[in-house]
Formats: structure tokens, sequence, C-alpha cells
């Protein structure tokens, strides 16, 4: 991003307008350390991306004039003086955050939402905010555009109709039109990936877990399932959308779920059962891939790729946030090589917290899994956390040396490395030629890394 650019701090008054402060310069946060972001770390905002505040907490930033690091609380006088708070940006999907919001993250009294917080500011010159973010995935299907729920509930209730004794069509229509799941509303579209929740138990104990809390520290985006389905109640949803759907995907384990490793023999007999059907399109699994040997099943029984659900490499960091139950972080890994050595497409669903993630030691430790592993892909997801609560319970301190140069060094120590947001087809597992960053490279308004569109 050229010099001449200036990017001031966007804040919010108390009734929630969102404007930006004139005397104050943007500053991000590597953890809970705030800094100037550099010029590869911001984007134009995109489209389809949303702003909300970080609720009584003070923005830091750089003072305009002085070029010290100030928290403000009050706006200018010539501004009317109110008081403002910190304001943050939920990214649109196929985006990884590059900074946090920097905000005085002492003075704040609640536990936020299960959201991700990125910084946002707003260019002077071109008058348009600038996310701190990088685009990693090319793929437009899982833009908001695709899902007009004009057209959806119709589709819903004529299936419903259809087959009026599957739970799982039941769960899947509550998701569809009560939480919004983009995936629930693939299926009733009839295209692209489709969900197949499983599991109502889980191993893990996740502190950002969407489905279920434990504590009253904040709420779950959604109710859990709270049965397992039959075989033929899975197959009932899987097998139409396999044979009909375009690029059609199934997945196993959804937000709605806990992990469907815990179901292993269900699903293996689900799979086959599939496959004896159709042989068209894919069959993914989203796991915490806690168990090795129901890879080996899993595998064998027709499933074609996996992804894996990390937040760090490195154990202790990895129980502090999953708080696993019955397994070991050892489990995890192996479970990585194995699916490999199985022929599944091995992907990282990677929960991406700068601070935290571009530290030199977990760098070290994914690279070393990408290496000896042989990982395909690794989905940059933006973990959905309060970041106050995700810093305390991994107890550490300090910055991060910044995710644009994460992605950069891990992507020239492992040429055949992919990165993505999305899970795939298996026709677009390995594309032709390499991804869009090779075909393009990062530039300063879109500086994309890879692609699967």
């Amino acid at each position: 991003m050229p010099k001449s650019r200036t990017i001031l701090a966007v804040v919010a008054d108390d009734s929630g307008e969102v404007f930006e402060h004139p005397g104050l310069l943007l500053a991000g946060g590597s953890g809970l350390t705030p800094r100037r972001p550099q010029d590869d770390e911001l984007i134009p905002l995109p489209e389809g991306s949303r702003l909300f505040t970080v609720p009584g907490t003070p923005p830091v930033g750089f003072d305009r004039e002085s070029g010290r690091l100030v928290t403000r609380d009050r706006l200018p006088r010539s501004w009317g003086g109110g008081k403002i708070q910190a304001v943050s940006v939920f990214l649109t999907p196929g985006y990884t955050r590059t900074l946090l919001p920097a905000a005085a993250w002492e003075a704040k009294s609640v536990t936020l939402p299960l959201w991700s917080y990125a910084a946002v500011g707003w260019c002077v010159e071109e008058e348009r905010f600038y996310a701190a973010a990088v685009k990693v995935d090319g793929n437009t299907q899982w833009q908001p555009e695709h899902f007009d729920d004009r057209k959806l509930e119709p589709l819903v209730r004529r299936r419903l109709r259809r087959y009026p004794d599957n739970r799982l069509y039941e769960q899947l229509a509550r998701c569809a039109l009560d939480y919004h799941c983009f995936a629930a509303k693939n299926l009733f579209f009839g295209r692209w990936e489709a969900p197949l929740p499983t599991s109502p138990a889980c191993n893990s104990r996740c502190i950002g877990c969407i489905s279920l809390q434990e504590g009253e520290c904040c709420p779950s985006s959604q109710e859990r399932l709270t049965f397992v389905p039959t075989v033929d109640e899975i197959c009932e949803v899987a097998v139409p959308h396999l044979e009909q759907a375009e690029n059609a995907i199934v997945s196993f384990g959804q937000g709605c779920e806990g992990d469907p490793i815990l179901q292993t023999p269900v699903i293996c007999e689900a799979v086959r059962k599939m496959r004896r059907q159709t042989g068209r399109g894919t069959i993914n699994f989203n796991s915490n891939a806690s168990l090795p040997d129901a890879i080996d099943r899993l595998a064998e029984a027709g499933v074609e790729s996996i992804r894996v659900s990390l937040n760090s490499v490195l154990e202790e960091r990895y129980n502090a946030y999953y708080r696993p139950r019955g397994y070991r972080f050892a489990d995890v890994i192996e479970s990585i090589h194995r699916a490999k050595r199985n022929g599944m497409f091995t992907m990282l669903n990677y929960l991406v917290f700068p601070g935290v993630t571009d530290r030199e030691d977990e760098y070290r430790a994914l690279s070393d899994l990408v290496g000896s592993a042989g990982v395909d892909l690794i989905q940059m997801r933006n973990l959905a956390i309060d970041p106050v609560l995700y810093w305390s319970a991994l107890g550490v301190d300090g910055a991060g040396f910044g995710m644009k140069r994460f992605l950069d060094r891990l992507k020239a120590e492992h040429p055949h490395l992919q990165y993505g947001y999305f899970n795939r087809t298996r026709e677009n597992f390995y594309p032709r030629g390499d991804e869009l960053w090779e075909m393009q490279g990062p530039g300063p308004a879109d500086a994309s890394l890879s692609g699967d569109g």
C-alpha cells in the first residue's frame, strides 16, 4: 500500500454509529500488543464483511500529530467530545486476518461473543475501509449473494414433506432457516458442499465451542445435535446430493455437533452404502482426528478427504484450547500422518490468531508437521473467540512476527502446500499449474495467496 495513504482508526459512539477518528491513526494487535500495520497486512474491506463494536473498550492508535501510541476514550471537542469504543470487523469467508483490533483490553468488562475480531481502518484518500487481512481462497460460492432466503424456505418445506420421518433433514432445516448455516442452505438449494452432522458427543471441551458452552462466559452460536442419525437417515440426505448437486461434497463434522470421529462405525457403514449407490461427488470428514485407528477405517470405507482442526501444533497450547478427554495431542499428529498414508487429501483447519499463530516456535512446529506428514492444504480459518479469553487461557505474552510473513515463509519452505478456506471437490484437490499466489502474486489491494475457484 503506497505510503501516501492515511489510514485512520475506526471508532463507534455509545449508540454504535461508526466513523473515523480524525486524530488517530490505525493500530493493529499482534495478540494484545498494538503496533503499526505493515503495508501488505491491509487490503480494501472485502465485500460482505461486517463491522461491530468492542463494547465499552476504548480504541488504541497512533496520535496523528506526535506519532505516539495512545488510548482515546473520547472524540476531540471539535467533533463533540463524546465517548467512543473500539470497532472490529468480521471478515467475509475466504479472508484470513493479519491483526486483531488494537484496544484497551484491560478496560473490557464483558466476555465477547464467539466471533473473530480483526482490525479495520478508514483510508482518507480513497474514502473507504481497509481491513487487516489477506485473501486465501478464490472460491466465491460462499459469498452472501448466493443465499437468498426468500427462495430457500419453499425448498426446505418441500424436502421435509418428501422425507417426513428423517430426523437429520429436520435438523438441517433448522440449521438452514434458524442458524443461517450456508452449508445447510446448500443442501436444500441442491448444490456444492452439504453437511452431515452425526455426533451429539465430543471428546474435546474447546473454549470456543460454538455448539456447547459449559459455563456462562459466552453463549454458543447454535444448539448441538441431540441424536445419532441412522445409516438410512444419513444416506437419504447424502445420496441425492452426491448424485445431483453441482460440485457435490458431503461433509461430516459440522458446527451443530460434537466430533464425528466418535460415530465412526455408523459413518463407515453409511459411506459404504453411499458408494454402493453412487460414485459421484466427494465425501469429506471434518474432525479433531483424536482416534488414529478410526482414520484407517474411514479411509477404507471411502472417505476421500479429511480436515483436522488445530489451534496450535504445540501440545501445551493445543491442550489449553481443546482440553481433550480420553486422547492425547500425539494421537492427533499420528492421525494426520495416517490420513496421508491412506491416500486421503489431507487438510488442516488451522485456527488463526495473530500473535499466537505467527510465533517462531509455532511456525517451526507447523512447518515440521507439513514436511513430515505431507499435508496438502491448510485452511487458514479465523479463530472465533474473545481475544482476552484466548490469550489468558494460553498463558502467552509478547507478539508474533506477522501473519503475512508467516504465510510467505511457509509457502517458500513447502512449495507443494496449498492455502485455502473451504473444502474442495476431488477434481480440485490438486489444481493445474499452481495457485493464485504463483499466478498473480500478492498485490497491495488484493493480497491473494491461493484459491480453488
